[in-house]
């Protein structure tokens, strides 16, 4: 086994759960590199302080730049704000620094562009943080699609609905400002990851964009709150997905449902140590949906519990993601979902957002 010398960029929610996430990996997976927390960085010398002594981290940099020129730093996560994504990764790139970035990956589709170039030109790992694919219920789900468990898949439905904006005499905060903050940057690239992983890429699609509260507590709201979209896959599989921070009552609800010919699979975060499937076998009396509680025999379950059932975390998705950034490191191929996903991913985002304003079907 040997070290690997790791730097974070951004100490918040995600920044905590890459932090943790990297100091328990290697307890957890036996993986052959070992993550160092080596700097953190964030956008005050107060808050990066308090965040290397949280954390654990060998020293504080208040400036991004500084982590990336650290010579004991090998790899970054990116957990900072989209629009900084850019210029953080190809300055990282350019240093020979493996990256972990945080989606959506950057604030545009040149954006991501521009990443995806430079993480070729390198030759170093990359990596996008789209974490909810990866719970062992929905690791499964693609392999029982992959060896035709359900039959040929006929249709797709996904959502991805939760409620922080619900509240109409709510205070505006930075998610009530641009587009890339709005519920497609923010919450629609997680389900839109998990169609192109359970069905394939998207060919073209119809989409409204809407914003529920035009304004909160008197600042106007410049994104979208809400947002449905139906969509053609390219294999010809047919789809629909919603996308909304204004779903009362929901906290968590990435969800979706997966038809075939042979059998059906449902699947809700909210619950996301089980999974639904139903196989058209046995007498008509006997069928229907079972409930699949995850255990050791699902994939990545294992190293965390020895119990069927005992459950998976959100924390455990940031640790299991992290393995897969290690493996691509040490082996030096990339594993999914990449920069180029990401990207992928981004223009869909926007082909709904043209389609909105087109009221139009438009090709991704």
């Amino acid at each position: 086994m040997s070290e690997i010398g790791v730097g974070i960029i951004g100490g918040g929610y995600m920044g905590k759960a890459h932090a943790v996430a990297m100091s328990s990996v290697a307890s957890v997976f036996g993986t052959r590199l070992r993550p160092r927390l080596e700097v953190v960085a964030a956008s005050s010398q107060a808050s990066a302080e308090k965040y290397r002594q949280a954390f654990g981290f060998r020293r504080a940099a208040v400036d991004w730049r500084d982590l990336i020129e650290d010579p004991t730093v090998e790899a970054i996560v990116i957990a900072s704000p989209q629009t900084t994504h850019r210029e953080i990764a190809e300055a990282a790139f350019a240093r020979g620094l493996h990256v972990l970035c945080e989606k959506p990956l950057g604030a545009s589709i040149s954006d991501g562009e521009a990443m995806v170039a430079a993480a070729l030109e390198s030759g170093c790992r990359n990596m996008v943080g789209f974490n909810y694919i990866r719970t062992p219920a929905s690791q499964f789900a693609q392999k029982l699609i992959l060896e035709g468990r359900i039959g040929d898949v006929t249709y797709f439905r996904g959502e991805h609905t939760e409620d922080f904006d619900a509240d109409p005499d709510g205070s505006a905060t930075w998610r009530s400002q641009g587009i890339s903050n709005g519920t497609m940057g923010d919450l629609a690239p997680h389900m839109i990851n998990a169609a192109h992983r359970l069905i394939g890429p998207i060919g073209s699609l119809i989409a409204e964009v809407e914003t529920v509260h035009t304004n909160r507590g008197g600042v106007a709201v410049t994104n979208d709150d809400h947002a449905q979209m139906m969509c053609r896959f390219e294999s010809g599989v047919m789809g629909h997905m919603f996308f909304s921070r204004t779903a009362t009552g929901r906290k968590m609800g990435y969800a979706y449902e997966v038809h075939g010919t042979k059998g059906a699979i449902r699947f809700d975060q909210e619950d996301q140590n089980a999974l639904w499937l139903y196989l058209a076998e046995g007498p008509e009396e006997e069928r229907g949906f079972r409930k699949i509680l995850t255990g050791p025999a699902h994939p990545d379950y294992l190293a965390f519990c020895q119990g069927p059932g005992h459950g998976t975390g959100y924390q455990d998705q940031i640790i299991i993601e992290a393995k897969d950034f290690l493996v691509a490191i040490e082996t030096g191929e990339d594993v999914w979902p990449t920069f180029e996903e990401g990207l992928n991913v981004n223009k869909v985002v926007y082909a709904a957002l043209e389609s909105s304003k087109q009221k139009a079907w438009v090709n991704v």
